[in-house]
């Protein structure tokens, strides 16, 4: 899963991190409420995981404002605090689960596995669209208009990933982080490459182009 780590302690983001990456999620990590909020806004994310002491804006704070704006991303809460009404708070706030510091990782990564799954109930045909293309995460297909294309397993991995975050600057470290993963060998090449390949499928031949290169910066995926 692609995972959103908002903790101000960088130490236990650290830690966390690690795990979470050694389970085989990817993650960004933030370390106060407001940037955690705006990346969480942009619905990319199959799980957030929320501190709730963070500086700028609390995790309570974070949670109520995502859920007033219709983000139905599952919220995992994490805290020091663990009296009753302090729980009652954040799972008031919109968050699904609620976890109390000190924690195991163990257990920490069980309630992920299991908000994961909870999030996939009942859900047939998870579509991503962008434009005219759209990419059916279930059945693994990818259509431009009537017009089906076949991608590989990376170019599909790729593809989500700027459909997930459409309207984003994705920087080649972030690309080959979250497509090929952290102990990955990939390069700067090795991304210009991929983009290339995907460029040509979803592209080629269509009168609006919407994987755009920006110099010296990244690739963004938008109409």
């Amino acid at each position: 899963m692609y995972l959103l780590l908002v903790e101000d302690d960088a130490r236990i983001a650290r830690v966390v991190e690690r795990a979470l990456v050694e389970a085989g999620h990817r993650v960004d990590v933030v370390h106060d409420g407001h940037e955690g909020c705006a990346r969480a806004e942009s619905g990319a994310y199959d799980l957030i995981l929320l501190d709730v002491m963070l500086p700028g804006m609390d995790g309570v704070a974070v949670a109520q404002e995502l859920r007033r704006g219709k983000v139905r991303t599952p919220i995992l809460m994490l805290t020091a605090r663990d009296a009753v009404a302090d729980r009652v708070r954040g799972l008031d706030a919109g968050a699904d689960d609620y976890l109390t510091k000190p924690f195991a990782l163990e257990e920490l990564l069980a309630r992920v596995r299991a908000l994961g799954r909870r999030s996939g109930e009942g859900v047939e045909g998870e579509q991503l669209r962008v434009g005219d293309l759209t990419v059916d995460l279930d059945r693994h297909e990818v259509r431009r208009g009537d017009r089906e294309i076949q991608l590989t397993a990376r170019e599909f991995e790729l593809l989500v990933y700027f459909m997930r975050n459409a309207g984003r600057v994705l920087t080649k470290p972030q690309i080959v982080d979250h497509v090929w993963g952290y102990d990955a060998e990939a390069t700067s090449n090795v991304v210009e490459i991929y983009v290339h390949y995907l460029r040509d499928k979803i592209d080629r031949g269509f009168s609006r182009p919407l994987l755009r290169t920006i110099r010296g910066v990244g690739y963004t995926l938008k109409e």
